[in-house]
C-alpha cells in the first residue's frame, strides 16, 4: 500500500498559478502510473492530468491542456502538477493516486487507481 499526502492548494485569483505536490511513501514508486484528479461540489471525480512511471507519457483533461503540466520525480516519490491560468470552474478538491505496476499505462478511469490522498482545496475566484 503506498500513502499518499497531497499539498500546495488554497485560495488564488482567476489567471493565477498554483502548484500541487503528492509525495509516497510505502512501497517501490517508480513502477506506478499517477494521477491528478480533481472533484466539485456535486459533480464526479474527474480525471486532470497522468504521467507514466517513468514520465514518458503525460494525459491531461480536454478542460486543463495548455494550461496545466503534471511532472514526477521518482527519487523523491513526488508528483507535481503545475496549474497556470486558473478558473473559477478549476475550483474543487484535488486528489493524487496511483495505480499500482502500471508502467507505461496512463488510466483516466477513477477506479484503476488503487491509492489515494486526502485531498487539497483548490478555490479560484473571479
Amino acid at each position: 500500500q503506498v500513502q499518499l499526502v497531497e499539498s500546495g492548494g488554497g485560495l488564488v485569483q482567476a489567471g493565477g498559478s498554483l502548484r500541487l505536490s503528492c509525495v509516497a511513501s510505502g512501497r517501490t514508486f517508480n513502477r506506478d502510473g499517477m494521477g491528478w484528479f480533481r472533484q466539485a461540489p456535486g459533480k464526479e471525480r474527474e480525471f486532470v492530468a497522468g504521467i507514466s512511471w517513468t514520465g514518458g507519457y503525460t494525459y491531461y483533461g480536454d478542460p486543463v491542456k495548455g494550461r496545466f503540466t503534471i511532472s514526477r520525480d521518482n527519487a523523491k516519490t513526488t508528483v507535481l502538477l503545475q496549474m497556470n491560468s486558473l478558473k473559477p470552474e478549476d475550483t474543487g478538491v484535488y486528489y493524487c493516486a496511483a495505480d499500482y505496476g502500471s508502467y507505461w499505462r496512463v488510466s483516466k478511469i477513477v477506479d484503476d487507481y488503487d491509492s489515494w490522498g486526502q485531498g487539497t482545496q483548490v478555490t479560484v475566484s473571479s
